[in-house]
């Protein structure tokens, strides 16, 4: 087990996870049956508008892992909780070198502890297709599928 140190940031630190995002967008984009295209043209500041909007309408929380010795980020969570007490893990990701040793557990525990003490009362995670086998991660948390999504591919995507 390596030596893994975790901790809470703001908005503000945003950019720290941005070689982690892009992994995780190049992972999606190799997954996705139906908008590939659409993750190729999704860059790292559209996704830091997006959650700029978080922030700015609700509260936003980034949880992140770090390798104790480097101080290398190795994980992130982004988590959300809405005007309405709506939160959400809006983005998750594990470098695949310290997967399944705990990481994703620590931080989705930290995540979803923050919305119940910030009064959540509901929270959910979007998974996209061809990540479905992500579901059983999500469901040892209590998550279980509610409804299916689903969107028209326009021209492009």
């Amino acid at each position: 087990m390596r030596d893994v140190a975790y901790r809470s940031a703001g908005f503000s630190e945003i950019d720290i996870i941005r070689p982690l995002w892009e992994e995780l967008n190049r992972h999606h984009a190799g997954r996705s049956e139906h908008f590939r295209a659409w993750y190729e043209r999704m860059n790292f500041g559209e996704r830091k508008a997006y959650f700029r909007n978080l922030h700015e309408s609700g509260k936003l929380r980034l949880d992140l892992a770090v390798d104790h010795p480097t101080g290398n980020p190795v994980g992130y969570c982004v988590s959300s909780l809405s005007r309405e007490k709506a939160g959400e893990i809006e983005s998750l990701f594990v470098d695949p070198g310290y997967r399944s040793e705990g990481v994703g557990t620590t931080l989705v525990t930290r995540a979803l502890g923050w919305m119940d003490s910030s009064g959540a009362v509901r929270k959910r995670v979007s998974v996209g297709c061809g990540n479905e086998d992500t579901q059983t991660f999500y469901q040892k948390f209590g998550f279980v599928p509610r409804l299916t999504v689903l969107e028209q591919k326009n021209p492009g995507n």
